[in-house]
């Protein structure tokens, strides 16, 4: 009923920029928290970035002030941009949401399928 579709991955060269998206479709009601965790080969899965329904926002400090979270939510949509990539932030990124379905019964947690950042030059 609720799918989260990511975008914006790919190949990168080191100090360059990506932007990722998130979408969430189906039969959502509202979208609290939305964020970004990645996972690097050989390593556990990590939080990015998280933004919660009124926007505020929090970073790993891998990351603060290179990468920003936003959200827009008429399109219910995550984005993080990504700016001034190193080589270690290669890894796959997974979009998570905390969606309220149209039937209010109780919020579900639900994670994007995961796309591939490569930084490498």
């Amino acid at each position: 009923q609720v799918q989260l579709v990511e975008s914006g991955g790919g190949l990168v060269q080191p100090g360059g920029s990506l932007r990722l998206s998130c979408a969430a479709s189906g039969s959502i009601f509202s979208i609290n928290d939305m964020g970004w965790y990645r996972q690097a080969p050989g390593k556990e899965r990590e939080l990015v970035a998280t933004t919660t329904s009124d926007r505020n926002t929090r970073y790993a400090d891998s990351v603060k002030g290179r990468f920003t979270i936003s959200r827009d939510n008429g399109k219910n949509t995550v984005y993080l941009q990504m700016n001034s990539l190193k080589p270690e932030d290669t890894a796959v990124y997974y979009c998570n949401c905390v969606v309220l379905p149209i039937t209010r019964s109780r919020y579900l947690e639900v994670w994007g399928q995961g796309t591939l950042v490569t930084v490498s030059s």
